[in-house]
């Protein structure tokens, strides 16, 4: 194997490296993918963006089915979750994809090196070594190396991962339905789970030690997710400190002090913890470079390049970027064309569309209003609510709206927020007009067809002006 000098060796099969690696290969490129698991995918495919939302699609469907009189379906009766049915098509969704990736691998004839890589230093001639420890130690050379290494959830302090107490691995792998669930963190990773089983039934309480749910969402969207929480009968808590969390005969307690001072405790057959992720870049060799690490992320320039000749980094572990799949792999696919000389873009921060499975949906691209102004923009704000969109009447999601931030001088699209049915994919339209930067004008004179879903982000772009239609 070293006797190959890649043109470029990955470390990471999650969609930040496999996705540089595919990219890498169509440019012609001779590249080697080193990945420690016995399975491509990363924790995106495994523990993440994939089983989650297989599993939202389930409950979705599930609450069609409780009001399935209400569409005209009768005999079905009150229907029961079978759990282990559920795991089993999440299983095969996974199974799938990884043969997918397997044959992409062979397609773009990348070189999959199973083990765990390491850095030995940095490049000599040009030439960077990686060692790789697996069933047949190996060493690979390139001369470029993109670090792609992911992260792990993080666990409190004391605390450590069982079948009570739970990260977003042991959740996706539980015996059955839990009659009642505790989350600590109302970021994406939280408020899925708690949407997820309080469609299946489950008792949730959700404890965030932030001010509000979705944190890093437009303060009326966190309020809107919260309202219809409570609505959906899922005890809320902001504000709020874990003090302790215990295990008991039933499961665990969790004690922590509310937003009023006083201590509280919770108790829940399970646990999720979901407090953020760590950057994966401990014993990976760095140390042997001029990279230095703060708090284990990893900072780049815009091309993603580290302050090690040759040497990129993209993905979870890369300092000021929001640990998203999709981030990665844009990264990635940057990446990939600098080292083959092809046209590129840098990844832009306020360019990146962050979506929350939840029901109601999220999807947000750009700044928030109140980011907006601490700018100094001048903004104009429009909101339109999904009750006036003849779409969502059909499909009974009457919930959320569409908001846009403006700038009152030109006219530019700042920031889009979307809390409704399909506000994941409706996001798209505002990451592509932001990207190519139209103006709120352009958007109101850009036909949109009837009756969608879409329709509420031409009134939302009209209501910057105050010239919705169906408002």
């Amino acid at each position: 194997m070293a006797e190959t000098i890649y043109d470029v060796a990955i470390l990471g099969g999650g969609p930040a490296g496999y996705t540089a690696a595919i990219r890498a290969g169509q440019y012609g490129l001779k590249v080697a993918l080193i990945e420690k698991a016995d399975k491509l995918g990363g924790t995106c495919l495994h523990w993440g963006c994939i089983p989650t939302k297989s599993l939202l699609f389930n409950a979705e469907v599930y609450d069609y089915l409780k009001h399935a009189k209400e569409y005209g379906i009768d005999g079905l009766g009150e229907g029961k979750v079978n759990w282990q049915a559920v795991l089993d098509r999440k299983n095969q969704i996974i199974t799938k994809h990884v043969k997918g990736l397997d044959f992409l691998m062979r397609k773009n004839k990348v070189a999959v090196v199973s083990g765990y890589g390491k850095l030995t230093g940095p490049a000599k001639n040009g030439v960077l070594t990686i060692a790789v420890e697996g069933k047949a130690a190996t060493t690979v050379q390139a001369k470029n190396l993109i670090l792609a290494t992911g992260s792990d959830a993080k666990m409190l302090p004391g605390l450590t991962a069982d079948e009570t107490i739970l990260t977003n691995i042991e959740i996706l792998s539980i015996q059955q339905i839990p009659k009642s669930l505790a989350i600590i963190g109302a970021g994406a990773v939280g408020v899925e789970f708690g949407s997820i089983f309080r469609s299946f039934g489950s008792e949730i309480g959700i404890i965030e030690f932030l001010p509000r749910v979705v944190p890093n969402e437009d303060e009326e969207v966190s309020k809107e997710l919260a309202r219809s929480f409570k609505k959906r009968g899922i005890d809320i808590n902001v504000g709020a400190k874990v003090e302790k969390v215990e295990k008991t005969k039933t499961g665990a307690k969790v004690t922590f002090t509310a937003s009023d001072g006083k201590q509280v405790v919770k108790e829940a057959e399970k646990v999720l913890v979901a407090v953020g992720r760590a950057p994966r870049t401990e014993n990976i060799g760095l140390e042997t470079t001029k990279i230095k690490p703060e708090r284990g992320f990893i900072k780049v320039n815009e091309w993603m390049q580290t302050e090690e000749p040759g040497i990129y980094a993209i993905g979870d572990i890369v300092a000021g970027l929001p640990q998203l799949a999709h981030v990665g792999a844009m990264a990635g696919m940057v990446v990939a064309a600098k080292i083959a000389g092809k046209y590129a873009r840098p990844v832009r921060r306020e360019r990146i569309p962050a979506c929350t499975y939840t029901e109601p949906q999220i999807g947000s691209v750009g700044l928030t209003e109140a980011q907006a102004k601490e700018r100094g923009y001048t903004v104009k704000v429009g909101k339109f609510p999904f009750s006036a969109n003849s779409k969502a009447s059909i499909v009974n999601s009457h919930e959320g709206f569409v908001k846009v931030v403006a700038d009152s001088q030109y006219g530019e699209i700042l920031g889009v927020h979307i809390i409704g049915p399909q506000a994941t994919e409706l996001v798209a339209e505002a990451v592509t007009a932001m990207e190519l930067e139209a103006t709120v004008e352009e958007m109101m004179f850009t036909i949109h067809a009837h009756p969608t879903l879409a329709e509420a982000m031409l009134d939302g772009f009209g209501s910057v002006e105050g010239l919705a239609i169906n408002v």
